[in-house]
């Protein structure tokens, strides 16, 4: 059965399914449709948006301990290889997850003590872009074994003006990983600059 999370809540993950080892976090994003007057009439699109999601892997004092431990549309695994990107979407057209990031939590190094959940839009200065032109995004937790939801956390706040978000943490608390549901908008053109918040 499927948690559903609110903005700041913090949920045991390997404590309450006993036997995980692998999760899949699943991003997925729609874009707003516009209305575009012509000759013939009104038509509603929807804008061209190429999110991309990421994971930042930090230490226990919050900090990037290497720069590989960025994985992402250009780095999609981890040097250790118990985190991996499925790859970039460059629309966020269609149903379920516009990307997916895998994650083997039992080969996790012991210096790795958070794994943020972001995504950010691709090359939204030149497009003038922000997360105000999207609907519909969340972050969910799946078992890949079953491929069971686990958790779900739907983005509702206004976004407008930024440009990348922090969705959610895996944290380790007490030799267990737990869920944090973080929702928070930034002002990052990039997901290397948003990194460097961590360097």
């Amino acid at each position: 059965m499927t948690i559903s999370l609110v903005k700041g809540q913090k949920v045991d993950l390997t404590k309450s399914n006993a036997g995980l080892k692998n999760v899949t976090i699943g991003l997925g994003w729609d874009p707003i449709e516009a209305e575009k007057k012509g000759f013939f009439g009104t038509k509603k699109i929807k804008a061209n948006i190429d999110c991309d999601a990421s994971a930042i892997l930090l230490g226990e004092n919050g900090k990037l301990l290497r720069k590989q431990n960025l994985v992402c549309f250009h780095n999609l695994e981890s040097p250790c290889g118990s985190v991996r990107h499925s790859g970039d979407n460059l629309t966020g057209e269609g149903e379920g997850d516009d990307e997916q990031i895998e994650i083997s939590l039992n080969q996790v190094p012991a210096d790795v003590h958070k794994i943020l959940a972001c995504v950010n839009i691709y090359q939204c200065e030149e497009r003038g872009q922000d997360f105000g032109m999207i609907r519909s995004a969340y972050i969910r937790v799946l078992n890949p074994s079953n491929n069971q939801e686990l958790l779900r956390f739907n983005l509702t706040d206004n976004y407008a003006g930024m440009t990348a978000l922090i969705v959610g943490e895996l944290y380790r608390h007490n030799g267990e990983w737990k869920f944090n549901a973080i929702g928070e908008g930034a002002h990052a053109a990039h997901i290397n600059i948003l990194a460097q918040r961590y360097i």
